[in-house]
């Protein structure tokens, strides 16, 4: 499919200026993203609503036009010529067409590439259970998992199963067999693919994001029962993720979930992308390992004392936020006032500088 020229030439400009992604709305310019900051296309053109609902109906398939009609927001991905994919999410504000386009880097950067901590290497051996990599909009969890996935992809032979909505990155056939389904495309929902799993001889399941307690339930259910499986969350750090999944199920089922999840979660990988003093971003990140102690804590209902044992057990491989974020200063990679911004517990973290 051919996108509209001005949108491609807009994607161009994406890649040119290493934008992570581009904004697009009827009566203003285009505005880049560029190391987290909004940087409107200097002396573009203001586009009108014909314009952008022309652009998103350019590269939309014939047959969802009517879904985004119907529903005022859809999300897919597309391809720009042959080294660029995008994650589009086209909706409706006050009436108008927008556009919003994040660029998926072609090739699948490594742990250290990326400036991840070697310890994520340990959860990609693991033969069953369930992982998370969490935090807000935006912070690079797809990325994280990508990087995971293709670690897999290239240290052994196992049939993989990514089901997202919409596909983000492409897993070349290395070591592994990957199969890649699209919500809306391949499957109607996580849930129900999630359960279709069960029956095909998976052995790591990735779910792009859990948004409904049949999804979590399902995959918690997967990890329980010999799979490998990661996924994401919009939450802030593992106590907080622990909750929000507890929380999304009935009362009288949560006691149950509390005891599952107890026993089938790995790790819990919460990270922020900091300006960096060189230019870019780079992580800052918790990571909770779930042991003994932490095992308790989740079956006991004692969520709020998980970040007292992230704190205290650096030895076992456990990273806490705002330690990461004093290292990061310490280093000369970010200054005090970004790393300051994204503290969990700023007192702790003015200790640790």
């Amino acid at each position: 499919m051919i996108a509209d020229k001005r949108l491609g030439e807009l994607l161009d400009i994406v890649v040119k200026e290493g934008a992570s992604d581009v904004h697009i709305s009827a009566a203003g310019p285009p505005v880049l993203r560029v190391a987290g900051t909004l940087i409107p296309v200097a002396k573009h053109p203001a586009f009108s609503n014909e314009d952008t609902e022309a652009m998103l109906k350019s590269i939309v398939p014939e047959e969802r036009w009517n879904s985004f009609r119907a529903n005022q927001t859809i999300d897919l991905s597309y391809a720009h010529k042959a080294d660029a994919r995008f994650r589009v999410n086209g909706y409706r504000a006050q009436g108008s067409v927008s556009l919003s386009l994040r660029l998926i880097p072609h090739a699948i950067q490594t742990f250290t590439e990326l400036n991840l901590p070697p310890v994520l290497e340990v959860f990609t051996q693991r033969e069953q259970g369930f992982f998370l990599c969490v935090g807000p909009v935006g912070q690079g969890k797809s990325t994280t998992l990508a990087a995971m996935i293709n670690r897999i992809n290239d240290s052994r032979a196992e049939h993989i199963l990514t089901i997202e909505d919409p596909i983000e990155y492409l897993f070349p056939q290395k070591k592994s067999l990957i199969h890649q389904r699209e919500v809306h495309i391949d499957t109607p929902d996580f849930h129900t693919a999630l359960q279709s799993a069960f029956r095909e001889d998976v052995d790591v399941i990735m779910v792009g994001e859990m948004r409904d307690y049949e999804t979590i339930s399902s995959a918690v259910t997967a990890a329980e029962t010999g799979h490998l499986v990661f996924s994401t969350l919009h939450t802030n750090n593992a106590a907080q993720t622990i909750d929000r999944i507890i929380d999304m199920f009935p009362a009288e089922q949560q006691g149950q979930v509390r005891v599952q999840l107890a026993g089938s979660l790995v790790g819990i990988f919460s990270q922020r992308l900091i300006p960096r003093v060189s230019g870019g971003l780079i992580p800052a990140y918790e990571l909770l390992i779930n042991n003994n102690a932490v095992g308790t804590l989740i079956r006991d209902a004692r969520t709020h004392e998980i970040s007292a044992i992230v704190q205290t057990s650096s030895e076992e491989g456990m990273i806490d936020m705002d330690r990461s974020l004093a290292d990061l200063v310490h280093r000369g990679e970010v200054t005090v006032e970004h790393a300051y911004e994204h503290s969990m517990d700023p007192k702790t973290f003015e200790r640790y500088l």
